[in-house]
């Protein structure tokens, strides 16, 4: 099945996914608690405003992962003290779903919460995720490992996350049986201490 790019979001860990058939010359870079999205040296030229992104930025409160510009917005918001759920949600609402020819969701989450931060109802690190589709904006805490992709399973759902490190989860959704993977990132960790990986299938 084709999911097209996606999250997996849990307390302690969580993980993006590059999946493409249109732009496959792509790569994460991983550079001092951020990964970037951008096409390989031998990608072709494109004007695609969609293509090179950071999906995923650290900041002292928690990590976010995304698929897209918005996880700039989010990061920071998250950096001024903003609860996780509005840091999360505003960006989402602002930005809209991405306006191409499939009206491709936003998908993002924040991993590693402090407990302190209203948006959580646990004892620990919390994790918060979201979209916003065409006809949604959803935005939601997790206290299990949970999906939200750009394509199908386009609402939060349970998934099956192994992986307790940020390696492992790279590697772990890039492996995953949804087609056409591209790259991949993990984070692990909490406030204030988190750690970075990328797989590109090598």
């Amino acid at each position: 099945m084709y999911v097209g790019r996606f999250v997996v979001v849990a307390p302690e860990v969580g993980a993006y996914r590059v999946s493409s058939r249109s732009f496959p010359n792509r790569q994460a870079v991983a550079r001092d608690g951020t990964v970037t999205v951008e096409p390989t040296p031998d990608a072709p030229e494109t004007d695609n405003p969609y293509i090179s992104y950071n999906g995923v930025r650290v900041t002292e409160r928690g990590a976010v992962v995304g698929n897209g510009s918005h996880v700039d917005p989010i990061a920071e918001k998250l950096a001024l003290g903003y609860p996780a759920r509005d840091a999360l949600a505003e960006p989402l609402l602002a930005l809209d779903f991405e306006k191409d020819d499939y009206d491709t969701p936003r998908i993002a989450g924040i991993v590693g919460l402090d407990a302190d931060d209203p948006t959580t109802t646990v004892d620990g690190p919390g994790a918060v995720v979201g979209t916003v589709r065409r006809d949604a904006l959803l935005v939601e805490e997790v206290t299990e490992p949970t999906l939200v992709a750009t394509y199908e399973e386009d609402s939060p759902t349970a998934f099956d996350l192994d992986a307790t490190d940020a390696a492992g989860a790279a590697r772990e959704v890039y492996d995953h049986e949804f087609e056409h993977a591209v790259c991949a990132a993990g984070v692990a960790g909490t406030a204030g201490d988190f750690d970075v990986s990328v797989y590109n299938g090598e």
